[in-house]
């Protein structure tokens, strides 16, 4: 057998550590356990999540069932109050709901509208910002004016505009079946254009490097450029954008459920708790606002300590 000397052997790859090794091997790890802040936001926003999760084996009731609620017993002080039940701890609405139970599914909706909104704006933000700061020219100015339009007007008039819009190009009957998706697509539209912004610059600077112009060279598509090259580098930004936002499109789902082109009663978030519960508030029924309120507030902190907290680790200019 012949051995040519001009091809050097094939060596072995070293095994990559398991994904746990490196993480806990992480710089990132390290910032997060010596970080008594981000613990906090962590055990607070994960105790949230999985009570919501889990809401239909930790509730005494399903809220959204009709069938279960007892108009007797409803406007229940908490269990601690005179006048209060057991089982009802945080006592009960005007239509006899448990207020806990209300909370828990309510959280439920809160969260997977922050995440999908979220999902969605990142979509739409990051190829609309990858698009303009790869082709530039003609294409990066029309994305750029869209996006300043948007940004001209308030967040919240642009969700308010097209969840209205929406709402009102859907049939009667599946209204408040939509309501969801109506206020993911609503907020989504209305956050799209900080992600764009940011994955934009990061690309034009990324482009002006020398292993994209190779890429350029040997003809590699540009969706695989974009795509494999370009956009990890471009990921760091996003993500601190998008743990913050996601405190932000809770905010705005709330805002829009309180003022009442949100989540319906029959299907109540914590946004339309907190506008049932308005109403009673001076009639001496605090409980039913003042709960959702502290969940509500309780969550976006939570959110928001995670936030600050991923800002400053992935800073290399405070490391």
């Amino acid at each position: 057998m012949t051995i040519d000397a001009t091809k050097p052997p094939k060596l072995p790859r070293p095994a990559r550590p398991p994904l746990h090794k490196r993480i806990r091997n992480s710089d990132l790890w390290w910032s997060f356990k010596h970080s008594k802040v981000a613990i906090a936001g962590a055990v607070i926003l994960a105790v949230l999540i999985l009570t919501a999760v889990f809401a239909p084996l930790i509730a005494m009731q399903n809220p959204y069932d009709g069938a279960q609620l007892d108009m007797w017993k409803a406007e229940l002080p908490p269990y601690w109050q005179e006048g209060g039940e057991w089982p009802y701890l945080l006592g009960t609405d005007t239509q006899g709901r448990d207020m806990l139970s209300a909370i828990l599914y309510g959280t439920r909706i809160s969260i997977f509208i922050g995440i999908a909104s979220v999902a969605l704006s990142l979509l739409i933000g990051m190829s609309a910002g990858l698009v303009a700061g790869y082709f530039e020219g003609f294409i990066d100015n029309l994305l750029m004016r869209i996006g300043d339009i948007t940004l001209s007007i308030p967040t919240i008039l642009v969700a308010i505009l097209v969840s209205t819009v929406v709402r009102q190009m859907l049939p009667a009957d599946l209204r408040e079946m939509g309501a969801s998706a109506v206020l993911v697509f609503a907020i989504a539209l209305s956050a799209w254009v900080q992600y764009a912004r940011t994955v934009r610059a990061q690309t034009i600077v990324e482009c002006g490097k020398d292993y994209v112009h190779a890429a350029r060279l040997i003809k590699v598509p540009a969706r695989r450029i974009m795509g494999k090259h370009i956009l990890p580098n471009t990921l760091t930004p996003v993500l601190v954008a998008a743990t913050l936002n996601f405190g932000m499109a809770i905010l705005t789902e709330a805002t829009l459920s309180f003022l009442g082109i949100g989540m319906p009663p029959s299907q109540p978030s914590l946004g339309t708790l907190i506008r049932i519960g308005n109403q009673f508030l001076f009639s001496g029924s605090w409980w039913i606002v003042l709960f959702p309120v502290l969940q509500l507030c309780l969550l976006v902190v939570a959110v928001n300590l995670i936030g600050d907290w991923l800002r400053d680790a992935l800073n290399p200019k405070l490391r």
